[in-house]
């Protein structure tokens, strides 16, 4: 069946339905739909992630017409959740978009750091690489695309539940992934009277279980009769978490004794707050002698901020730390910088220090600046923190490339590379076990989204041997009767 068979199929009269559309057998770029009397629900607008073509043509790219999309749910903030939501709006979508009100203060910074991401690429391009006007590109979105968009948001508590029209409802649950992050579960009300309403859950991207700040994801899950799941590491186990300060400490230390630089590639959003708050504990604690310690990054000083504004979402330890503390991230002792200049100033450095720079992927941002000039250093380390897609730079750290092209040149990798992935915020192939596998056996079917490989497979199996009936990987387009 081709696009517009699905497309014709999936807005026809009938029962609830769902098509997928973005995040089908990728890692980036979440957007699925629900179809439920008459109306469209869309189920997160994250942007696409990856080579440049593709990433354009994919983002560019909705599965129906914006204004014909009735109401968005937002289950966090991470750009490839969120990232897409002002081209949406720009090109006609006029409805309210539901998130946990953290959700909401996060996406009113990280948008617009997008839009402006996405108009100096553009400028580049255009100034750099266009050989005529003809070879112009214009951004997706602009800063002023993104704080349009803000506008439509809807502030939702969790536990609150809120409906649209046609008796859907909709209710936000803990999912422990990064501040605000939500499982959504949706109550469809059939038609029929006296007919229970069908019950649909949404991961969005699931947390883990003691991670330092945020609660833990709500366990267990509320009984369903359907699941749409992440799956990106569902074919792996993580460090444990209470290990990463003491493992961070360690390569602090050894970098320190050889007199280098450690760099530390961090998404502005969730990890690089771990991270901080974790070298505050250990600078607390006497783990690692002072030194200095720098988050280059307006966005991660920004969202720094929207953390401390939400202490509702800590855990128990974080809130006992802040009450010590006074700060859970480094006051006094982590140097927040936002300035370029001072940015630029930090490549003169001798004396060994820490540099937490994003983005994560190593994609954009200052820092590809710290890595053309510190790669080339054997003294100095490249400590990956984070997940890193296919077809990045930061892909090819982790494969420890002899080679790394950065602004066009060519550099030899000769710094170390660490490796700490207990620092996922996404749940594992255990934390998947505990919440999803009560749950599949009452299941009538599951739908495995947001992983590439092997990493849906082995979450097909999981929910199989649990017990659920019937779980399908569904490519974009897929459209499935409920």
């Amino acid at each position: 069946m081709n696009k517009s068979e699905n497309l014709e199929r999936f807005l026809s009269d009938g029962g609830p339905r769902l098509m997928f559309h973005g995040a089908a057998g990728e890692v980036t770029g979440s957007m699925h739909l629900l179809r439920v009397h008459g109306q469209t629900v869309a189920m997160d607008c994250g942007l696409y992630q990856g080579r440049r073509n593709d990433s354009n043509e994919k983002n560019l790219s909705f599965p129906l017409p914006a204004g014909e999309i009735d109401e968005l749910l937002l289950s966090h903030a991470h750009i490839d959740h969120s990232g897409n939501i002002p081209q949406l709006v720009k090109r006609g979508f006029a409805g309210r978009i539901f998130a946990t009100s953290a959700t909401a203060d996060l996406c009113k910074i990280m948008l617009a750091d997008s839009g402006h991401i996405q108009e100096e690429d553009a400028a580049y391009w255009n100034r750099k690489r266009a050989a005529d006007p003809s070879e112009y590109i214009q951004p997706l979105y602009t800063v002023e695309d993104a704080t349009a968009a803000m506008k439509q948001f809807q502030h939702i508590d969790y536990g609150q539940k809120f409906c649209f029209d046609g008796g859907t409802c909709a209710t936000f649950i803990e999912a422990g992934h990064i501040l605000g992050s939500a499982c959504i579960l949706i109550e469809l009300a059939s038609q029929a009277r006296g007919d229970k309403p069908i019950r649909l859950l949404y991961t969005g991207d699931l947390g883990r279980f003691d991670m330092p700040i945020l609660r833990d994801p709500t366990n267990p899950l509320p009984e369903v009769d359907y699941l749409i799941t992440e799956s990106t590491y569902a074919n792996r186990q993580h460090h444990n978490p209470t290990d990463m300060k003491a493992r961070l400490a360690t390569v602090i230390n050894e970098t320190v004794a050889r007199g280098g630089k450690v760099i530390i590639p961090s998404f502005s959003v969730g990890r690089t707050q771990n991270v901080t708050y974790y070298l505050a504990q250990a600078l607390a604690e006497g783990l690692i002698e002072p030194l200095p310690i720098f988050v280059d990054s307006p966005l991660s000083t920004n969202a720094t901020e929207v953390f401390k504004n939400h202490s509702e979402c800590y855990d128990e330890n974080a809130r006992d730390f802040w009450l010590q503390q006074g700060d859970l991230f480094g006051n006094g002792v982590i140097s927040y910088v936002t300035d370029a200049a001072e940015s630029k100033g930090l490549n003169s450095l001798k004396k060994p220090h820490v540099i937490i720079a994003s983005s994560g992927m190593c994609e954009a941002g200052r820092i590809l600046h710290h890595l053309k000039n510190n790669v080339w250093n054997e003294a100095n380390t490249i400590c990956v923190v984070g997940f890193m897609a296919q077809h990045t730079l930061g892909r090819r750290i982790v494969e420890r490339r002899e080679e790394l092209k950065i602004f066009g040149r060519v550099y030899p990798l000769m710094a170390r590379v660490e490796i700490l992935n207990g620092f996922s915020a996404h749940a594992d192939a255990p934390a998947f076990a505990k919440m999803l596998s009560p749950l599949a056996a009452k299941l009538k079917a599951a739908f495995v989204v947001h992983g590439e490989g092997p990493q849906p497979l082995a979450m097909q199996k999981l929910l199989e041997n649990a017990g659920c009936p019937a779980v399908h990987i569904p490519s974009p387009g897929d459209v499935f009767e409920l």
